[in-house]
This record gives C-alpha cells, structure tokens and sequence, in this order.
C-alpha cells in the first residue's frame, strides 16, 4: 500500500498493511534530532503518511518587534520562550468595535498555492493531503478578545460571544469552501477546548457555542467528499459522542496522560479514528529506550487492530524528549 491507501485503509476501520503514522517535532527538539542523526537525512526518509499542508497567506507572519509576531488577523506573539507559537500580547477585538473589525482575505490566492502544487505532484495519488486550520474558532475568538473577557462573554454577555464566533464562521465556512474546491483528503481545524482535567469552557457551553459552529464547518467538509480531522488538547473525551454525531472523522492529538487510549478505542473505535497516542509528557521526556519501545508496539497491536489509527506523539515532540527515545519511536513505526 502507498500512503494514500494506507490511510484511507485506516480511516474506514479496516486493517491497512501497516499502521499509518505521523511525526512532527517543535524548534527546540529538531536540531538535537539533527545532531543525533549526524544530519538532516533522517528527515528524508521518516516515512509520515500524512502530507500536511496550510492556509495562510504569504507574508501571513512578521517579526514586528525583535521576538514579536504579527499573524494574518493582526494578533501579536510574544516568541521570546515558545518559538513554534508563542504569547498573545495584544488585544484587537471588543463589544465596540466588533462589527467594524476587518478580517483578513478568505479569497486571498497565496492562501491556496501550495495546494496547487501538491495537486501537480507526480506522485500526488500517493499522497493523503490534510490541509490544516489552526485557531480555528475558539481559539482564533480568544486570540482576538482575550481568553478570560470571551469565557466571561459566555456567561455575562451572550449576544456578545455569539457574535464574535458567527463573525469568525463566515469567514472559515468561505475558506473551508474554497479549499475544499481542490482534490484534497482531508481537513484539519486545530481548537484547543480542553485542560488537564476537562473541557475548559465546559461541556454544557461547548454544546451552546462551539458545536453549532463546528457542526456547521464539518458538514461543508462532508458534503464535499472530504474526512474532517479536529486536533484539540486536553481531556475532551466528554465530547466525543457529540463529535461524532456531527461528522467527525478523526480525533487528535489523543493524550494518553488525560485519558486512556485503549478505552477509548473499546468505545469509540467503530465510529471515531484516533491519531497520537504516544506520552510526549512522560513517556518520550522521562521513560527508558524499551519502554518506549514497548509502548508504541502495544499501540500498534491494540489501537491500531481493525484500523482506525493513525500512530503519532501526542503533540509536535517538545525540546524536553529524549532524542534517543524519539529515535526508538521512529524505529518502530518504521519496522512494521
């Protein structure tokens, strides 16, 4: 099986001939990974399944300030400790000034040019192509009015926060549209709703807020022939018999410090496919080379038994694992 069929395999809950996998790794563990190899040339020939594309424009990231990041909506991030995201340190959106706000450009052409090109590659039936939306709707509303004004709009000024979120729905539901024009497989929206121990704005507020909005974002992704994807941290598994009423697909970035993986797939696994499951908290950070080892065949052998799994760490792999245990983990996605 090459790529493509490999994970479509997967994402139809049957048994492909390998599990498919997928690694991605943070600013601060890359050059470790690259002194460890000896070079760039492990990158090469790593072997992720997945082609991850995006959707912001060129020029969509200036360095205003030594450190400091302007993105596409005009939020700033502070880069100083976090190179791969970084702090909001500013505030652009309030109640006054939040019909006038100008969003960016859905129509803008850059956006979509690296998918034109994926398209053209000679080995694009290979590939399975996720084009990738982060800050896609809770997040992208924090980033714009801050995090604790916009959990207090939920609960002091409604008709507030339900306007923000529509503002930000017209603008993904014309950039979902667009990009599902093109012969991709998938779409990714990246939403962080949870912490440690729960969803952060509670489940009850995610079923008033959020799933309306993303119910409506899936389903143009559906009705399109495409799988949708939702990468959101944290302990989210409450939400899982809503998503999948909505059309989810596949549930990343499945951290097994939050919940248990291989309970979820026992009750989920026949309606939700799974992509992570490999501690980037405790296990890659802390654990030994078998361990390590050991772990990721028994998640090769029980979650991804009858497909439905897309192998990964939990999260890009920090600057705080250990590159040789990072180095097992490729071994063994790589000697299925």
């Amino acid at each position: 099986m090459n790529h493509r069929q490999r994970v479509q395999t997967a994402l139809s809950h049957r048994q492909p001939d390998k599990v498919p996998y997928h690694i991605d790794f943070t600013e601060k563990i890359l050059p470790k990974m690259i002194d460890y190899y000896g070079g760039q040339q492990f990158l090469a020939s790593l072997g992720n399944n997945l082609t991850l594309l995006g959707t912001e424009p060129a020029n969509a990231w200036q360095e205003v300030r030594p450190n400091i990041w302007r993105d596409q909506f005009g939020v700033e991030w502070d880069r100083t400790m976090d190179k791969d995201i970084g702090v909001v340190c500013n505030r652009l959106i309030t109640p006054q000034n939040l019909d006038t706000f100008v969003f960016p450009d859905p129509y803008e052409p850059s956006r979509y040019e690296s998918l034109k090109q994926a398209l053209v590659h000679p080995q694009r039936d290979e590939q399975f192509i996720v084009v990738n939306y982060g800050f896609s709707l809770f997040e992208r509303a924090w980033t714009l009015t801050g995090e604790e004004d916009l959990l207090a709009a939920m609960v002091l000024d409604k008709t507030y926060a339900h306007r923000l979120l529509d503002r930000i729905l017209e603008f993904n539901l014309e950039l979902i549209s667009n990009v599902c024009a093109y012969d991709i497989d998938a779409m990714m929206f990246g939403d962080d709703w949870g912490y440690q121990r729960g969803v952060v704005m509670g489940a009850n507020r995610w079923q008033e807020y959020i799933k309306p909005r993303v119910k409506q974002m899936y389903g143009l992704v559906k009705s399109a022939g495409k799988r949708v994807f939702i990468h959101s941290c944290g302990k989210v598994d409450e939400l899982f018999p809503d998503l999948i009423e909505i059309g989810l697909d596949v549930f990343n970035p499945f951290q097994p410090e939050v919940m248990d993986v291989y309970e979820m797939k026992k009750e989920y696994g026949k309606d939700l496919s799974f992509f992570g499951g490999i501690s980037t908290q405790r296990l890659l950070p802390y654990g030994m080379v078998q361990e390590v080892k050991d772990e990721v065949k028994r998640l090769l052998e029980v979650v991804g038994k009858d497909g439905g799994y897309i192998a990964a760490p939990a999260h890009s792999i920090p600057g705080d694992a250990k590159p040789e245990n990072v180095a097992a983990v490729i071994e063994v996605l790589q000697s299925q």
